[in-house]
């Protein structure tokens, strides 16, 4: 890891990858069960990562144990196994590079680019509302009185630039936006998007294939990035799949898990669902056949500027 000094000219775009050098993931949380609007994140990553001619991982994010659901982890190995997916090397699990996330956490507290934070939910509840949530305004930065604490990143109002490959240019200012936010919980446990932005540079991600409901997210990645010297990957961030009443497809939402006894129709549904338009005729293929085609045919384009996808159109929600 090397040792960011310095955060100004924030205006980040994805980086050109050399060919042979492409590295995607799939991520999914242990807290069910694959769903359909999973497997369209998959089988998007999956098949970016085989046109590129690249590496395609699995990352297990098990870093937030209370909303884990046992049994989780071995139920989507099942379902990635059943729908004759092939990952590069052993899947990991994001649990397993604490110390790297916790070093990163000492990097940015040793530069003053992260501070002890002493406020709670309550007493935040009254602040301003944005898109990213509650907008910190600022209380701890100049220190605070002791306690239970949790570990804010510094943040400036320099607009974040990317250029998402299918979404188009986007902008944040984070300051205004979010304000501060949290990279270490205090409960212990480190955030989502320290953990991340830590773990998609020690696996060498060259691009990150995945649900538009992460698109607010990557502006506070990148600048986690830029902090801790990190590459920025190229973003492609794919429709997400909603139910018959515009909710994503969760385990909050009743989302029912991905069959794994007949994969084949609802990889097909997947397809079709990324518009693909798979042929009649592979209605009645084997698994590789399915594989091989998409492989072949595999356009991306075809998803630029879609935001939603109505999973009832396509599989049971």
């Amino acid at each position: 890891m090397q040792n960011g000094s310095s955060a100004t000219g924030t205006i980040a775009t994805g980086n050109a990858i050399p060919a042979g050098s492409y590295v995607g993931r799939f991520a999914p949380s242990p807290t069910g069960p694959l769903h359909f609007g999973s497997l369209l994140a998959a089988v998007a990553s999956y098949l970016e990562a085989r046109r590129r001619h690249g590496k395609w991982l699995v990352r297990i994010e098990d870093i937030d144990p209370p909303r884990e659901r046992p049994g989780s982890i071995r139920d989507i190995f099942q379902a990635l196994e059943a729908y004759g997916f092939e990952w590069d090397g052993e899947a990991s699990l994001q649990s397993s590079n604490r110390d790297a996330q916790d070093a990163a956490v000492q990097i940015l507290l040793d530069q003053g680019w992260a501070y002890r934070c002493g406020c709670s939910r309550r007493d935040l509840a009254n602040q301003r509302q944005g898109k990213l949530g509650t907008i910190y305004p600022g209380n701890c930065r100049n220190g605070f009185g002791g306690g239970e604490f949790s570990v804010r990143v510094r943040t400036d109002d320099q607009p974040i630039v990317f250029e998402d490959l299918l979404q188009g240019p986007q902008s944040q200012s984070l300051e205004s936006e979010s304000g501060d936010f949290v990279i270490l919980r205090r409960d212990g446990l480190i955030a989502y998007q320290l953990a991340v932005v830590v773990d998609d540079g020690l696996q060498s991600i060259s691009e990150v294939v995945r649900g538009i409901d992460l698109m607010d997210s990557t502006a506070r990645q990148i600048w986690l990035q830029r902090l801790l010297g990190y590459p920025t990957p190229s973003y492609m961030h794919i429709p997400v799949a909603v139910n018959s009443r515009g909710q994503k497809l969760s385990k909050s939402t009743g989302a029912a898990a991905i069959p794994v006894t007949e994969p084949r129709p609802v990889l097909l549904s997947a397809l079709a669902a990324l518009r693909q338009a798979p042929p009649a005729d592979l209605d009645g293929g084997t698994l590789e056949e399915i594989w091989a085609w998409a492989f072949e045919f595999w356009n991306p384009a075809k998803l630029r500027g879609l935001r939603t996808i109505e999973a009832a159109d396509f599989a049971m929600d």
